[in-house]
């Protein structure tokens, strides 16, 4: 597993990659290069598996010295290897070498796996909503 990050949107094929494993991770949901052009300080970290993104985690920064941990995901046929924990460690080096001085990110309770590696990295909990959808969000930040 070799695992590298892009500055910005990466290249066309490692995009295809990240929207392709996040359409198989969130039940179909697409992610739009526009949505990810109106990200600042956009960060792509990826796992490739020759070649092929096996995970992906994606942040970008909320305002100055906070940076915000958006999306992420690892592909079923790899899972319980590590790969999350690998990427998030990543970027946590990359955004802390980048002089940020907390991560938040916002997790919901039925993707579990992801909360307790959240908490287990010293996320804390600093507060919940519900979402327009009526989902509820769970709302973890980290000093870095």
């Amino acid at each position: 597993m070799k695992y590298t990050y892009f500055n910005g949107i990466p290249n066309e094929e490692v995009l295809m990659g990240i929207q392709g494993l996040h359409q198989h991770v969130f039940e179909g949901a697409e992610i739009e290069v526009s949505e990810l052009q109106e990200k600042s300080q956009l960060l792509c970290c990826v796992a490739l598996e020759e070649g092929s993104v096996a995970g992906f985690k994606l942040g970008y920064e909320l305002e100055t010295g906070e940076f915000y941990s958006w999306l992420g995901g690892v592909h079923m046929d790899y899972r319980g290897q590590g790969i999350a924990t690998h990427l998030m460690e990543l970027q946590h080096k990359i955004v802390k070498e980048k002089g940020y001085e907390t991560i938040r990110t916002i997790g919901r309770n039925h993707r579990r796996a992801m909360l307790i590696l959240n908490i287990k990295y010293g996320f804390n909990v600093i507060e919940t909503f519900t979402s327009k959808k009526g989902t509820h969000k769970i709302v973890l930040e980290k000093a870095l």
